[in-house]
């Protein structure tokens, strides 16, 4: 035990000790570069780890601070020329939208050149454009020779001396204007690609109001435990917990979700939200730098220093590719000389067609560069991936395995029977030891039973508990007041009585516990949970794309055949009553039997799983730290549709790389073709090279703009909300509010106007117009049509709420059929006699 205390004092130490600090430098280009900073950076003193991200032009440095400070970073990359700069979060890149004017005017000069067969003497200014455009070509290229380093502007450099030799002023402007125009070009994209980053890294805000005095502070000086206020329309600056006030807040820049949350007292807050419509005091559970959006950002830049196998297969291929094309292009060069060949000059060009062709940046970028795009979608969509190498893995998968508690089901327990065995033991008593102990634990039926002795007025005192164990997939030991306590299932009872015992789960879909005094069983409960909404959903979506998906769980037969009820038998396997290491089996077996797999999981015993598996998944809110910590993917929302769309974008992230290694690979071709045919075009040669690069960045930059699928085919299908999705009543319309998602939500937006004008209380289908609450109109649920027979004993949710809040202005009963989750909403007590209890509708119809 003392020397795993001794080993995380270490470590704590060791992160205390260094710091993360980003450049930008804009002296990139590839990853020979790279490699550049990498020897540079590495042998100084005080620095630990260096991570060059090609793509967005950035160096994040682990360092020392007390040995070697960022500035004096920034001062060793810059003795090399690479225009390095602290970057300042928060404070965006200033690019010009417009070319240089050397590239301008070459431009004009070479236009005038053009018309020298009108006047001969206006071929000097197709020199001239060579004048004013090489320069900053020479420049580069004499800080590349010093660097020791063979990249493009070299290149550049010897093609425009080698066609001003030749006497072909024209192709030697030509050459230059072209290069000049895409290095601007290409600078224009990146910066659009790495826009992204930048807005995701600044997304929250740098200031934060004190809520005790009111005064605007610094956000980076607020301390741990502070109260900040947050006023309607404002973004939070920290994360935290709500103290005071009732709002509701937009996370779509965290989780990707594209509806409100409620947030009330007790509800956590990120920084980077908005807070939409009320008043909010949060007491702050970070500081800034490590908030939830922070630490978001840094992991996706973080990410893009991975890199997946096609990318390492790639840039050891171009490792020789540079070298060897060179010493031909020599070969070539020279021999035509040696053997005092008719035309020499051919040989010579053919030379400088090769030089030109020995750059493989467009072939070195195209995958880098895809990577950098997808992981940043990604994290757009609420997803946290590890790097390129995990999409390439993504990408593969034929078999998922998920988790039942917590991520196929809510992972909210309710406790459905409590009974005392011993009759000598009072119910409050064991309540007490029970909840005392459980609320060490961050399962998530140790938190229903915590509830569940509040219920009954006991409070938990976890500090009575000196000390606690847990057995990962069977329960929990606790001693209290000298007395040896175990909960848990089945396993735990055979743990410490050495005997089996009776089920209780006489109901379908509840889960067995049992409590364990000394050698006596002195208690026994059930608890119920219920499917995740949209758990289904993503399932048969993993179907279509052709990927088998499994349950795996340590709860018992009975309750995972319910789920697998619940979602219409969507599952193809089922395995029940597993142990953490018999998940790891079966994950070996699906690897074996199916191929690639993927694991879903939250828990802690779930960890083993997640880092067997090719890809591991963790629910990112409601998960474990251990799982997120050991999981290759974090969803930051509950949402299980993201899990479809994250193998959409892997699928469609490989599909685009293997388009750009065709593209970079044909365009060299068809000029090399051509030059040994005897048609060596140096200008080709130089427009194939620099438009393939800018090419290949466009490319890659659509999977930025690109909609989920099922977006695109059902509407506001996002949603894991049944209130809110049109995706069941299949809208096609992207703009159409929830109040127009009715069966027939595809008519014309001018219709909807008119329809909006005539009833603004519109919130469901036609035969429920009649029965719309007017207080529920802003974020209308839809309503389902009264059944049959029904008539004379119901009525809808919107009439009750009418009569109940009359003169209460603008309620609806709590907002009980608002904008907050269903999940949140069963769990209100205002909501009025049952009022959206049944799962299946939302707002539901109640009984009088």
């Amino acid at each position: 035990m003392g020397s795993d205390e001794t080993l995380r004092a270490s470590l704590l130490n060791k992160s205390k000790k260094y710091e993360k600090s980003s450049f930008d430098v804009l002296g990139i280009c590839c990853t020979k570069e790279a490699r550049l900073i990498e020897g540079i950076l590495k042998p100084l003193e005080g620095v630990q780890d260096v991570s060059v991200i090609v793509p967005s032009k950035t160096v994040m440095v682990s360092h020392d601070p007390l040995k070697i400070s960022a500035s004096q970073i920034v001062k060793a990359l810059n003795q090399a020329k690479l225009e390095a700069s602290i970057r300042a979060y928060g404070k965006e890149k200033i690019v010009n939208t417009w070319p240089r004017p050397h590239i301008i005017a070459c431009g004009v000069l070479l236009v005038v050149s053009l018309f020298k067969t009108l006047y001969h003497p206006l071929w000097w200014f197709a020199l001239g454009a060579v004048i004013i455009g090489f320069p900053p070509i020479f420049l580069k290229s004499i800080t590349s020779i010093r660097r020791l380093t063979l990249d493009m502007n070299i290149l550049m450099a010897i093609a425009v001396v080698g066609a001003v030799a030749l006497g072909d002023y024209s192709e030697a402007g030509f050459i230059v204007f072209l290069f000049s125009t895409a290095d601007w070009l290409e600078t224009l994209a990146r910066y659009k690609a790495a826009s992204g980053m930048t807005s995701l890294m600044s997304m929250a805000p740098q200031k934060a109001v004190l809520a005790e005095t009111g005064e605007v502070v610094d956000a980076q000086k607020v301390m741990f435990d502070s109260l900040i206020a947050v006023l309607a329309g404002e973004i939070i600056p920290i994360d935290g917990v709500v103290v005071e006030g009732r709002s509701e807040v937009d996370e779509r820049t965290l989780t990707g979700e594209s509806f409100p949350v409620l947030k009330q007292p007790g509800s956590q807050v990120w920084a980077g939200t908005l807070n939409i419509d009320g008043y909010l005091c949060v007491r702050t559970t970070a500081m800034a730098e490590n908030s939830a959006v922070a630490r978001m950002g840094r992991l996706v830049e973080e990410a893009q220093s991975s890199r997946s196998h096609t990318q390492r297969l790639i840039d050891t291929c171009v490792k020789y590719y540079t070298p060897v094309v060179v010493v031909v292009s020599a070969t070539v060069a020279i021999l035509p000389l040696i053997m005092k060949m008719h035309n020499p000059k051919q040989g010579f060009r053919l030379a400088l067609v090769l030089i030109v062709s020995a750059c493989p940046c467009a072939l070195v970028l195209s995958t880098p560069i895809a990577y950098f795009c997808a992981l940043l979608k990604a994290a757009q969509m609420g997803l946290l991936v590890k790097g390129g190498d995990v999409l390439e893995a993504l990408s593969q998968v034929k078999a998922a395995a998920f988790d039942k508690t917590g991520t196929i089901t809510r992972g909210e327990f309710t406790v459905r029977e409590f009974h005392v065995l011993n009759s000598d033991i009072p119910l409050q008593t064991l309540l007490y030891w029970v909840s005392s102990i459980e609320s060490k634990s961050s399962h998530p039926m140790a938190s229903a039973l915590v509830e569940y002795a509040r219920s009954n007025s006991v409070e938990p005192k976890p500090d009575d508990v000196p000390e606690f164990l847990i057995f990962p997939g069977e329960g929990v030991y606790g001693q209290i007041d000298g007395k040896d306590i175990f909960v848990g299932n089945k396993r735990i009872i055979q743990r410490a009585l050495s005997q089996e015992v009776p089920s209780m789960e006489r109901m379908e879909g509840v889960t067995a516990g049992y409590v364990v005094f000394g050698r006596e069983l002195v208690g026994a409960f059930t608890l119920s949970d219920s499917c995740r909404t949209g758990s289904q959903e993503a399932i048969s979506e993993l179907k279509s794309l052709g990927i088998k998906s499994a349950m795996l769980t340590g709860d018992s037969t009975t309750a995972a055949n319910f789920a697998q009820n619940q979602l219409n038998g969507a599952l193809e396997e089922i395995h029940a009553e597993l142990l953490p290491a018999d998940k790891v089996r079966v994950i070996k077996d699906l690897k074996s039997r199916v191929g690639p797999t993927m694991m879903i999981g939250d828990g802690m015993n779930d960890a083993p799983a997640l880092a067997t598996a090719d890809v591991g998944i963790s629910m990112g809110i409601s998960g474990s730290a251990v799982a997120t910590e050991t999981s290759h993917i974090t969803l930051m929302s509950n949402d299980l549709q993201k899990i479809p769309q994250a193998v959409r974008l892997a699928r469609r992230t490989h599909h685009t790389i293997l388009v750009n290694i065709i593209l970079s690979i044909v365009t060299k071709t068809a000029v090399l073709g051509p030059a040994f045919a005897g048609y060596p075009l140096l200008w080709a040669a130089v427009l194939a090279d620099v438009g393939t690069c800018l090419i290949v960045i466009l490319h890659s930059m659509m999977l930025l703009r690109e909609n989920n699928v099922k977006a695109e085919k059902n509407g506001l299908a996002e949603s894991n909300r049944p209130d809110k999705s049109c995706a069941k009543q299949n809208c096609c319309d992207l703009e159409a509010s929830v109040k127009q998602c009715q069966s027939n939500c595809c008519r014309a937006k001018e219709e909807r106007s008119k329809q909006d004008q005539v009833d603004m209380t519109s919130c469901g289908d036609d035969s429920a117009a009649k029965q719309k609450p007017n207080s529920c109109q802003s974020h209308c649920c839809v309503m389902p049509t009264t059944e049959k027979g029904n008539t004379s004993n119901e009525k809808s949710h919107s009439d009750n709420q009418k009569e109940e809040t009359k003169g209460k202005g603008n309620s609806c009963q709590g907002e009980c059929c608002g904008t907050s989750y269903q999940e949140e909403v069963q769990r209100r007590e205002d909501c009025g006699n049952g009022c959206c209890k049944n799962l299946d509708e939302f707002p539901k119809i109640i009984t009088e």
